[in-house]
Parts: structure tokens; sequence; C-alpha cells
């Protein structure tokens, strides 16, 4: 009896790996319409998004081509989006004055556009993962 258990057994893994058991599902087209499989991200990236930082979608680490924005001037401003307009990013509750001058320096390199959620989904507007 332990011997037939053990056959039976190997025979049902083996079956199981080699996916002769496996339940197969039939291939489904999905019915979507065109605007739904475009690209949003490469779309942007042929805005003004693509030249300068998006205050409502760069990810915190891109701040850093900037004097004085990486880290923490870089995290208030994430923190706060979203912004309607470049200006708005002057009124972050609790700047320091070297901090608005820095801003003010720096606000022609800035930009304002719709905010994208496959850009700022989760955590990846902190930190998505990508190391240099």
């Amino acid at each position: 009896m332990k011997r037939l258990f053990r056959w039976m057994s190997v025979l049902s893994v083996v079956l199981l790996c080699t996916g002769l058991l496996a339940f197969a599902h039939p291939a489904m087209a999905a019915d979507v319409e065109k605007e739904s499989m475009r690209n949003k991200v490469a779309d942007k990236m042929s805005t003004s998004y693509g030249q300068k930082l998006d205050l409502n979608n760069t990810n915190l680490r891109y701040f850093r081509v900037l004097q004085g924005m990486y880290p923490t001037l870089a995290g208030l401003i994430v923190r706060n989006s979203p912004y309607k307009e470049v200006s708005d990013v002057l009124n972050i509750p609790g700047l320091t004055e070297a901090q608005r001058a820095t801003l003010e320096l720096n606000l022609d390199k800035f930009t304002v556009t719709d905010v994208e959620e496959a850009l700022t989904a989760g955590e990846d507007r902190i930190n998505n993962g990508a190391y240099r």
C-alpha cells in the first residue's frame, strides 16, 4: 500500500510539473479602447515634463540635479504636491528664507502637469528603486 501511494504521489507530481494536470485557461483578448492602451508616461515625456522637473510627478531623486534641493527641500516639494502652478511651490508652509530663495532661483527649471498615477502611485515617488 505504501508503495502504491508513493507511485501515485510521484506520478501526480510529474504530471503537475509537466502541465498535464494543470487547468488550461483559454486566452481571451481584452476588449479595451485605444485610449486606455496608450502609454501615458511616454506621452508626458514629449511635453515639458521631459525637459523640466515636474513638481507633481518627478521622483524625489531627480531633484539632485539642482543644488540645494535634495533631500530636504525636494522632500517638502513632494509631500506638499500637487500644485496648480509653478509659483505655488513658494507657498509651502514652513519654508525658511534660504529654501524660498533656492526655489525662486530654480522656478524656471520647474513645470507643472496633471498628476499621473503611473509616476506617483505607492512610494515610487519617494524611492523608485533605481540607483545610479
